[in-house]
Parts: C-alpha cells; structure tokens; sequence
C-alpha cells in the first residue's frame, strides 16, 4: 500500500502558479495509478487529475483541463501538479492517492494530510 505526504501549497495571487509535490512511500509505486484530489469548503471532494502507472497517459478534470498538468517520477516516488493560471475557485486541500478505474478517477488508496492552497483575487 502506498502513503502519501502532500507539499507545495501556499497563499498566490489569482493568475499565478504553483507546483504540489506528492511524496509516496512503498516499493510498489510504480505499479499503482496515482491522482490528485481536492476538497473545498463545503463542497465534495473532487478529481483533478490522474496518472498512469507508467506516466504515459493522463487525465485531467474539465475544470483544470489546460491549466494543470501532472507528472510523476518512479524512481524518486513522487507525483507532482504543476498549476498554472490559478483562479479563486481553486481553492482548496489538494490531496493525492492511488486510483483505480478505466479513467483513473476513483481514489482507492487512504487520505494523507493535504496541502492547502488558497487563491486570492
């Protein structure tokens, strides 16, 4: 089973970037399919985006589609989100998982701590 410790978040103005770092524990990284979720106030938790075991094919939310890209390196373990063009509505606690499913949106794996991100206006 893989753990996962979010970082990269912060306060950014709206338009601006910033980059989420997701490190994971477990040997067997590269055998899972990995995502990012995020969890605003008082709303759901949401998809944002998925990567395959292997990095080559990736998902994306339409509401980041374009904005967002995700990545992943198998030998340091680590699933990143680069996020640009950030808006207001992006606030929230980005947390990343395992997934599972055709799509990759389905988080199988347990919650970590998150990373808050908070954009102004």
């Amino acid at each position: 089973q893989v753990q996962s410790v979010e970082s990269g978040g912060g306060l950014v103005q709206a338009g601006g970037s910033l980059r989420l770092s997701c490190a994971a524990s477990g040997r067997s990284f590269s055998s899972y399919n990995m995502g990012w979720f995020r969890l605003a106030p008082g709303k759901d938790r949401e998809f944002v985006a998925a990567i395959s075991r292997s990095g080559r094919n990736s998902y994306y939310a339409d509401s980041v589609k374009g904005r967002f890209t995700i990545s992943r390196d198998n030998v340091q373990n680590t699933v990143y989100l680069q996020m640009n063009s950030l808006n207001v509505e992006d606030t929230a606690v980005y947390y990343c998982t395992t997934t599972i499913g055709s799509l990759m949106t389905i988080p199988s794996g347990s919650w970590g701590q998150g990373t808050q991100v908070t954009v102004s206006s």
